[in-house]
């Protein structure tokens, strides 16, 4: 069993690995952070981003939350997403879920997991607003799999019609919003077709909500 001291030790491994193979590697961290991407994603320790995209450390800005929501109320997830617009000035943010999350099981379950059921409030009322489409696959991994999906579309809506957002593309930003969910039985990302580049495409896909 790992304990402490092997974390320790494994990270001593890493950064040797690390400047064996490129000796400027972490004065380049420190010099500069300058990443193009944001991502917003779950907090599931089988998602690794940057793994996942063969991204280095500084290479990507990543927010993580139970079942990667973006809420227009939550102070942590806005103030990553204005530092990335505004500071780091990224070129793409990407809203990234996978499939068999664990919250978004739990938003369905008729079960008290505690203060994490307020957090999931915005997946129950997804599914609820999607009830007829759900209902037509069957019970399961199937209806999960859908709401994972509903869920990445429903946090690239909340990003894309942030303030945030709509004043960068007013000013001409390049930037665009993705939607993604990851599959974790085979490391695979599937693109859901939701990216959202200025503001028109953002009125167009999801009106004025």
């Amino acid at each position: 069993m790992t304990v402490i001291r092997d974390l320790i030790d494994n990270n001593r491994n890493w950064a040797k690995g690390k400047t064996e193979v490129d000796p400027d590697f972490f004065a380049r961290l420190v010099r500069q952070q300058s990443p193009s991407y944001l991502w917003i994603g779950c907090s599931d320790s089988r998602v690794p981003a940057n793994e996942i995209v063969g991204l280095d450390p500084g290479e990507l800005f990543v927010h993580r939350n139970v079942a990667n929501l973006a809420p227009p109320q939550d102070a942590n997830y806005l103030s990553v997403l204005q530092y990335a617009v505004e500071m780091l000035k990224v070129r793409d943010i990407l809203v990234v879920g996978h499939y068999g999350c664990g919250g978004v099981i739990a938003a369905t379950e008729h079960t008290h997991h505690g203060l994490i059921d307020h957090w999931l409030t915005p997946i129950r009322l997804l599914a609820t607003e999607h009830q007829a489409e759900l209902d037509l696959l069957p019970e399961g991994k199937a209806r999960h799999d859908r709401l994972c999906e509903l869920n990445v579309i429903r946090q690239v809506r909340n990003v894309a019609m942030n303030p945030f957002l709509l004043a960068a593309w007013e000013q001409g930003r390049d930037l665009t919003v993705h939607g993604w969910c990851y599959s974790i039985e085979n490391g695979l990302v599937s693109d859901l077709g939701v990216s959202i580049s200025n503001r028109t495409e953002a009125k167009d896909m999801f009106g004025d909500r």
